[in-house]
């Protein structure tokens, strides 16, 4: 029963997420197409601000447990560390959906229509692609992708509403490493990042907090850009 809610969830949640991600895109966020990025990243984490509080007000900010399932109960010892199933099982989910985008936008011919609106959107328009509709399109997985990352990290973190905002700096920070519009960078450096963080937990848990942080620093005074972006 607890596997159907789950694998359910992992369904349900990305498809409604994704046709509210349609909205706002229609409703808001075409309009700031033409303006600088940062316009549509404040707005957005405006509504994520309000979306927040809504909950907070509706539901509280204790939270609500979300049961694992039987087979993922429990855990390894991989000598290091004691290794919890459902974090394995969430690891090896979060990469085959990780890398099947990565394979999408960078090795098929949607992917390709896809940069090119991105990147040249007047010359893709006039190749005869609609673009509008690709960047719809693309905001609605990407939300959807939001969703579906919730739902895997539900049981760990409990259902509250700040289960987003207590990660958000976290997922700048590794978007900064791996280098801003690199898939594969973000990818790569959330993994590795995510491993260092546990190993600091178990070795040094006074610096697990920073640890990320630490690294984007060095990062950043060697290469600007990140690890896997393209210099000017």
């Amino acid at each position: 029963m607890v596997w159907h809610r789950l694998l359910g969830a992992l369904i349900i949640a990305p498809v409604v997420v994704g046709a509210l991600g349609v909205l706002i895109e229609r409703l808001l966020l075409r309009h700031l197409h033409q303006l600088d990025h940062l316009y549509g990243l404040l707005v957005t984490f405006g509504l994520a601000l309000m979306a927040e509080g809504f909950f907070r007000w509706a539901f509280g900010i204790s939270g609500a447990p979300y049961p694992i399932p039987a087979a993922l109960q429990g855990g390894v010892d991989i000598g290091i560390m004691y290794l919890p199933l459902y974090r394995a099982w969430v690891v090896v989910a979060s990469l085959i959906v990780c890398f099947a985008t990565w394979y999408v936008i960078e090795r098929t011919p949607i992917g390709a229509r896809l940069r090119a609106a991105t990147e040249r959107p007047r010359l893709t328009q006039a190749l005869g692609i609609n673009v509008p509709v690709m960047v719809t399109a693309t905001y609605a997985v990407g939300v959807a992708l939001a969703a579906y990352a919730g739902v895997l990290a539900a049981p760990i973190m409990q259902v509250n509403p700040v289960m987003g905002s207590n990660l958000i700096i976290v997922v700048f920070a590794v978007v900064v490493i791996g280098g801003m519009g690199s898939i594969l960078g973000s990818i790569v450096t959330g993994l590795g990042l995510g491993l260092l963080e546990g190993l600091t937990k178990v070795f040094y848990p006074e610096a697990s907090a920073i640890v990320i942080f630490v690294v984007m620093v060095m990062v950043l005074l060697v290469r600007p850009a990140g690890l896997f972006g393209k210099t000017a």
